[in-house]
């Protein structure tokens, strides 16, 4: 999910500034839980969070300090300078290569572009949620899609590279505005995307609208269905999509902090069984109506993707051979395939005789 094999491996150093600079208390919002700290980190803290990462990523690595967390740019100009100016020796030591920041679609002008530059900052990534007003309203966002629109464009105008953090299943959320606001970030042309499951965080106004039964989250199920959707979208325009779930750390796994929502520490790894298992289907009918039905195959995959085409437990297999009437699949790791390709043979038969690559794969589906 990555997008970055075969090219050089990719460190983030992440810097946690919760909830600083947000003038905004989004409904679903508490910031101190998902950063996990609960205080701003000083200067030299932040030098020894830098150093104590550094001491585990390898030489060659691109090494890229992160600043999540809170709404960056809304920060007082003289902290984001502190933080910023901190990062240069890294920088001109080539022991960082370069610098991602986080904020709202409304707090990005051409001084404030001008100055992240100067820095050295390469990606910026908004907190877009979603481009429907509707679901941008209820919530409390603060601001419409046209900003975001503006946003982006500056950002790519001035040459940064643009990542975009959507949300599903807020409130007035739906599946075709999913798609939609999906289609709406092609158009942006980003060159990352992270796609989030709302949660039902304690002590939110989300949490309090769940308890009232005015809110009703996604199912993990419904989840996993949407993001595969989406992120097939984005695989085929070739858009990363570098997470899919928040991360599962220490404190949101605590006792009470998700009252409700589709969480799994694995979420993103769902999402890629879900694809391998809908992938896999195509392929085998095709190898049907080509070689006949039978009722015991091969399906060959890279060894890297065996996990994502099992399923947990075999759940993906147990699943194909019972809508199949198949008896049995047998699985082949094939070190010739490409990642994210699913091949078929009959089980006397060595080397796949049909195979399935993921464009194509993505072209058949839309037929």
């Amino acid at each position: 999910m990555s997008g970055f094999s075969g090219e050089m491996k990719h460190y983030n150093i992440p810097i946690f500034i919760p909830h600083l600079g947000c003038p905004y208390d989004c409904i679903y919002c508490d910031q101190k839980k998902i950063t996990a700290q609960q205080g701003t980190p000083d200067i030299k803290q932040m030098i020894y969070t830098i150093e104590e990462y550094l001491q585990t990523i390898p030489c060659e690595a691109h090494v890229e300090v992160a600043f999540f967390g809170g709404n960056f740019t809304a920060v007082d100009r003289k902290l984001q300078e502190d933080y910023l100016d901190a990062v240069q020796p890294y920088l001109q030591q080539e022991r960082v290569q370069s610098i991602r920041i986080s904020t709202r679609p409304d707090c990005i002008d051409g001084p404030i572009l001008d100055m992240l530059a100067n820095y050295g900052v390469k990606m910026i990534e908004l907190g877009v949620q979603s481009l429907s007003d509707r679901v941008l309203q209820a919530s409390a966002r603060n601001y419409r899609p046209e900003d975001v629109f503006k946003s982006s464009h500056l950002i790519r105008e001035r040459q940064f590279d643009l990542g975009i953090q959507l949300m599903i299943g807020l409130p007035q959320d739906s599946y075709a505005m999913d798609m939609q606001t999906a289609r709406q970030t092609i158009a942006l042309q980003p060159q990352a995307v992270r796609i989030y499951p709302t949660l039902v965080i304690a002590g939110t106004v989300l949490d309090i609208m769940w308890q009232r039964g005015e809110y009703e989250p996604l199912s993990l199920e419904e989840a996993v269905s949407t993001c595969a959707d989406m992120l097939l979208l984005f695989q085929e325009e070739k858009i990363r999509v570098i997470r899919m779930g928040l991360y599962p750390g220490e404190e949101l796994r605590r006792d009470g902090v998700i009252q409700a929502g589709p969480f799994h520490p694995s979420f993103g790894e769902l999402v890629d069984q879900e694809i391998f298992k809908q992938q896999a289907l195509f392929a085998i009918v095709q190898y049907f109506e080509s070689f006949g039905h039978r009722a015991e195959i091969n399906l060959h995959v890279n060894s890297r993707d065996i996990s994502k085409m099992t399923g947990k437990k075999q759940k993906n297999l147990q699943e194909l051979k019972r809508e199949l009437a198949l008896d049995s699949i047998k699985l082949k790791l094939d070190q010739v395939l490409d990642r994210n390709w699913v091949g078929v043979s009959a089980t006397d038969v060595e080397e796949a005789q049909l195979l399935l690559s993921r464009e194509e794969f993505i072209k058949i589906r839309k037929q």
